[in-house]
Formats: structure tokens, sequence, C-alpha cells
């Protein structure tokens, strides 16, 4: 069994298991992802300064830019964490909603909280006119997130949510919405 198997089969049983266990590590996790988005930020702004980037983008062009896109990230963000409490879940994978939720954003994207994570980044490397985070660190964010979705969060919702999930997937892009509402 490869690194991979076992830790989709970890989140599973977790995802699972106790409701206990994972109201404890849903903090954490959440906690988590979050620091290692602000070590992201924090890095590419050290990185400008220490490499002598230049700031980009010019006044006041980081707030006409910056701040929708910062409020839009941060709109969807609490939007999502909205209706995963309503179906009794978290965005924390360990933690997610008993059944599919495949309505509101997610009839359009498999993972609005992510699209909004996304645009919240570009939108702060705007607004602090972080050329490396704008043009390697988020970038390289989201291609981590892209693979550890592909790799090892759909999989398990896959193995979990099983036939409702695939063909949620095979309809529904990851993060930007290009086709017609689920189930149109």
């Amino acid at each position: 069994m490869s690194i991979l198997e076992r830790w989709i089969g970890f989140i599973f049983r977790v995802a699972t298991g106790s409701a206990g266990l994972r109201n404890r590590l849903t903090p954490i996790i959440g906690l988590l992802f979050f620091a290692i988005i602000g070590l992201f930020i924090a890095v590419a702004v050290i990185l400008d300064r220490v490499a002598g980037f230049l700031p980009f983008p010019p006044e006041p062009w980081h707030l006409i830019a910056g701040v929708p896109l910062l409020v839009i990230g941060l709109s969807v963000m609490l939007w999502c964490v909205a209706v995963f409490r309503r179906t009794k879940g978290t965005p924390v994978p360990i933690n997610p909603p008993p059944r599919l939720v495949c309505t509101g954003l997610y009839a359009y994207v498999r993972n609005p909280m992510l699209t909004g994570i996304f645009a919240w980044m570009f939108g702060l490397s705007l607004l602090l006119r972080s050329s490396a985070s704008l043009v390697i660190f988020t970038p390289l964010f989201i291609l981590l997130n892209v693979l550890e979705l592909r790799w090892i969060e759909e999989p398990e919702l896959a193995r979990r949510l099983g036939e409702d999930y695939i063909h949620y997937r095979k309809q529904v892009p990851m993060f930007l919405p290009y086709r017609k509402k689920f189930g149109e």
C-alpha cells in the first residue's frame, strides 16, 4: 500500500469515525492550513525585499485590483463556512458534512472555498505589492492545493461518497465555473 493510499485511508477513517476526534482535530488542521498561507505570504514579502523585486502593481492599482479580490475571496470563504455549518460539517477534510454539498456555489465549482482563498491571496499580494507572492508563491500554493485535491482529497471523497461524488466531479469544474449549473 502506497503512502498516498495510507493517507487517504487515514482521512477516510477520521472523517467517518468519532465525532470527538474530528472536533478536536478540526481547529488544529484549520489553523495549520492558515499558518501555511501566512508562511507563504511572509516568505514572499521577505524575498521581495532580499531579492530587490520591484513593488507591483504601481499605486493606486494595487488598491483598485487588490481590494475587490480580497473582499470577493473573503466573502466566498465566509459563505462556504456558513454552508458547511448548516450541513453539520466543516471545510476541513477530516470533518466534512455527512452528505455531498452541491447547491449554491457548489453547483458551479467543486471547491469554492479554495477559489475564495486563492482570490484572497491574489488580492493580498496586490495590496502588499509583493511581486514574489503574485507570480511565485500564490501560484505555487495553488499548484500544491490542486495536487493535494487530485491525489488525496478527491479519491477520499469518491471512496466516502461513492457514485454521487464521481458524477458530481465529472459535471462540475474544480475552481472556475465554465459550465452550466450542476443538475441542469
